[in-house]
């Protein structure tokens, strides 16, 4: 996939798909498959380096995903050029320049590509039916995706993080498409998994993202080309120091080398239990144990 972050012109035509997609959730998704498909035509990927609301002095309520997380759900979708632009770039563009000025003379989009709730434009003023007309006006095919439901009620990444922050997991997998889950290196910790006997990998989750309820979570390590079951304990390490929020995750399967420095994804498929502190380390050690066994039967359960 190719990647830009300015508006220089395609090197060819293509369907393009609008959206901030902080989430790559169900709902991106059914705007982004409109652009595949479409013969002599490139699916292009029209998005922002950061959320706009960042841009605007405002909060996103937490990240889903990182950078190049996006890059490689969007890769993993078919899609064949990125735009990953910053919202200042355009933010000032009036609704037909943006049209002519990025999807026409840029972009040299073809079709265009959004979802139902789509603004652009200065202020925002200018909306999906908007993009639908000045499109048609200029010959471009104009597509835009309906909500996506899930028990009766919109696929939205504010619905998403509320279901993170009270650890429903699962849940939130069901409308991302996929776990929700961190991308960061492995770093070295004091190694006490390892006297324990259950040498863990520490990694930190991104300081924007939405954070799950502190607690330990049956999750899914991608290491090496391969996927392990894991149980993963998000939080602050009360037994042992208290002082720093982290990620652990102890692999039960895995006997292959340190990873040190390796950047590895990690998946958190189900909640577990609350993090707790306990009476010692060798109480500590045992119930990772347990709580490698819970894990084990929920992949065995799950065909993994």
């Amino acid at each position: 996939m190719k990647i830009f972050y300015d508006l220089q012109p395609s090197a060819v035509e293509t369907a393009v798909a609008l959206g901030t997609f902080d989430g790559l959730h169900l709902g991106h998704r059914a705007v982004i498959f409109q652009t595949l498909g479409e013969a002599g035509l490139t699916p292009t990927v029209l998005t922002f380096s950061a959320n706009p609301l960042c841009d605007l002095g405002g909060s996103t309520g937490g990240e889903l995903m990182t950078e190049a997380q996006k890059v490689r759900v969007l890769e993993s979708l078919g899609v064949e050029q990125l735009y990953l632009l910053r919202f200042s770039s355009l933010m000032n563009l009036s609704p037909e320049q943006f049209v002519d000025e990025v999807l026409v003379r840029a972009l040299h989009a073809k079709k265009v590509c959004c979802g139902f709730n789509y603004t652009f434009g200065a202020g925002g003023r200018a909306d999906s039916e908007t993009l639908r007309h000045l499109c048609t006006g200029r010959g471009l095919r104009a597509a835009v995706a309906p909500a996506v439901l899930s028990g009766g009620e919109t696929v939205s990444s504010t619905r998403i993080r509320a279901l993170v922050e009270k650890g429903e997991v699962a849940a939130a997998a069901r409308l991302l498409g996929r776990p929700y889950g961190y991308l960061s290196a492995v770093r070295h910790g004091r190694q006490l998994g390892r006297r324990l006997g259950t040498p863990t990998l520490n990694q930190e989750i991104p300081k924007s993202f939405v954070l799950p309820p502190f607690g330990v979570y049956v999750s899914r390590v991608h290491l090496q080309g391969s996927t392990y079951c894991g149980v993963t304990n998000v939080g602050m390490r009360p037994t042992v120091d208290g002082h720093r929020l982290t990620a652990e995750t102890w692999m039960p399967g895995y006997t292959g080398p340190e990873v040190y420095g390796e950047t590895v994804q990690t998946d958190l498929l189900q909640f577990l239990r609350p993090e707790q502190k306990f009476a010692d380390v060798e109480t500590l050690g045992r119930q990772i144990r347990a709580d490698g066994k819970q894990a084990e039967a929920f992949f065995a359960r799950r065909g993994q």
